[in-house]
């Protein structure tokens, strides 16, 4: 039974949302604000999130950003406005979909169905032992393992790796990276990526040499991760 946390604010529309979802076999963990759905998720592994973009105490924006420290995990974003959705698109925080309201609680369903569908169908990390070349998270230790070794990274080097690791094969702009791993981009130059990419290819190489070519540079693009 697939676990959803759902983050609503507005009771009706999320009493109707866990209706229709547990009407449909999923385990549904409802938060009002933020600060409560990032609690539980602190708490228990859940397997797609639905965020509502207008939260009394931070964005779903924001939650999205903390999820996605730790976690792979797919996300739909409900938005009020349509206008919302260039914004939500243009952060490229690692949402898989968006609804914007009024909708009905059956798309929703269809929805997650389908994103969960995509999801499943990716290929998984493969374990240290089977492939001398791959890359293990460890979300509830916060680790990242290379070849069975785990990384001594600063949590900036987590949290970009996180952000490589969870879309493998994507390349990913400097822009981006520095909106999804850290809490205040614009403080940052796109320089600062580079210079934590060549220490996260220190670290790579360091465990094994050849292991720094996991990481790869699109020239004028951005940088990608290769298993």
């Amino acid at each position: 039974m697939p676990r959803v946390l759902l983050v609503e604010d507005e009771p009706a529309i999320a009493d109707t949302l866990v209706y229709a979802l547990e009407t449909e076999c999923f385990d549904v963990v409802h938060a009002l604000t933020g600060t409560d759905a990032l609690a539980a998720a602190g708490r228990e592994a859940f397997d797609f999130a639905i965020l509502d973009i207008g939260l009394p105490d931070m964005t779903g924006l924001d939650v999205c950003r903390r999820l996605r420290e730790t976690s792979p995990i797919p996300i739909l974003f409900l938005t009020a406005r349509d206008g919302e959705v260039d914004r939500i698109l243009g952060l490229e925080l690692g949402g898989d979909d968006y609804v914007t309201k009024p909708f009905s609680p059956r798309e929703i369903v269809a929805r997650v169905r389908a994103v969960l569908r995509r999801s499943q169908t990716r290929a998984p990390l493969p374990q240290a032992s089977e492939n001398p070349q791959v890359l293990h998270h460890d979300p509830a230790a916060m680790r990242v393992h290379c070849h069975g070794e785990p990384l001594d990274l600063t949590a900036h080097e987590y949290k970009l790796l996180l952000v490589l690791l969870g879309k493998p094969g994507r390349v990913f702009t400097r822009d981006q990276l520095l909106e999804n791993a850290w809490q205040d981009p614009g403080a940052v130059t796109d320089r600062t990526i580079d210079a934590h990419v060549k220490s996260i290819r220190a670290k790579l190489r360091a465990v094994r040499v050849g292991a720094e070519d996991l990481i790869q540079t699109r020239r004028g693009l951005g940088y990608l991760l290769s298993l």
